[in-house]
């Protein structure tokens, strides 16, 4: 009787090592986003969330960056698969211009996220009322490897306007130098309401430099990405007016080798959960289905096609990869 009940215990065993199934390795997804002070971060940590509690077998996590142009590197080489991109940056890397020094990366659109606005941002007390008086000027175009950086310099080139002293920094950098006084203006592109433009302006009187109507022909002569647009007044303390300025969608890409499937469930996840990712910053409310075939700047990966035309939207030729 006790050899019979050990060879059941040894059956049930073996059963258990060769018969019962392995349980699924986890796909863990990392996500480029940006620093801290701006809106990349706390919109991918969202993201994350959404993906880790809504598709199995998916553990994602939000990794601060030097934002755009570092994202679209980060997901080529396969040390992020999801990066947080302005549009413009996205077609320089897709295309191998610019910055990417003719070398086209291998990535593809996922979403839409909401658009950027370039904000630059001087003390009220330094009495620099127009784009032209930042000649010579201490500055800050963003950080090396951020869209801001990239956005700011195409627009100063637009203008024709020299950057002396640029120190390149960060958006809480950079907001710690004009309250220093070690800079005379900062530049963010980044969506209304970021949180290193706000602190400050709990504390310092600002000032955001608007663009002339004339200002704005020339940038956008040049750069087709962009859109003129107003930053609404009354954002951030003090700017109660409208500021004319320029624009810029982000953009959600992927490596162009990730699985259709698991990109699927991915943007399914974002784009049916959108609700709890506005909770995170309003912004979110311009991720939707409908924006990613209107704002996409590169054509979309095959996971996001699949979902979109299970919705019912069409897919226009420049979209298909």
């Amino acid at each position: 009787m006790k050899r019979f009940f050990t060879n059941i215990a040894i059956f049930f065993i073996l059963s258990i090592i060769f018969i019962t199934p392995a349980a699924a390795e986890p796909t863990f997804i990392s996500i480029g986003t940006g620093g801290t002070g701006g809106i990349y971060y706390p919109y991918g940590g969202g993201v994350a969330e959404i993906w880790s509690k809504y598709v199995l077998g998916v553990m994602a996590t939000a990794e601060v960056t030097g934002a755009s142009v570092e994202n679209v590197k980060l997901a080529h080489k396969g040390e992020t698969v999801i990066g947080e991109v302005m549009g413009d940056v996205a077609i320089a890397g897709y295309q191998g211009l610019s910055k990417f020094n003719g070398k086209k990366h291998d990535i593809l659109s996922m979403a839409i996220m909401y658009p950027n606005l370039l904000q630059l941002v001087a003390l009220k007390d330094s009495k620099i009322t127009d784009i032209s008086q930042i000649k010579g000027k201490k500055i800050s175009t963003g950080s090396p490897g951020s869209g801001t950086n990239f956005m700011t310099e195409a627009v100063f080139k637009a203008l024709e306007i020299p950057i002396n002293s640029d120190s390149r920094l960060s958006f809480t950098e950079s907001a710690n130098a004009l309250r220093d006084g070690a800079i005379e203006v900062g530049a963010w592109s980044v969506g209304p309401g970021t949180s290193s433009i706000l602190d400050m302006a709990t504390t310092h009187d600002i000032h955001i430099i608007p663009f002339t109507d004339e200002q704005r022909k020339k940038i956008l002569a040049v750069n087709q990405t962009y859109s003129a647009v107003d930053l609404t007044g009354g954002v951030y303390r003090g700017i109660d007016q409208a500021v004319p300025t320029i624009g810029v969608w982000n953009v959600m890409i992927c490596q162009a080798s990730l699985d259709t499937d698991l990109v699927y469930k991915l943007v399914k996840a974002l784009f049916e959960h959108n609700d709890y990712l506005k909770k995170i910053h309003p912004s979110a409310a311009y991720t939707t289905p409908e924006n990613a075939v209107k704002y996409s700047p590169i054509p979309l990966h095959p996971g996001t096609i699949k979902y979109l035309k299970e919705k019912g939207i069409d897919i226009p030729e420049k979209l298909i990869p």
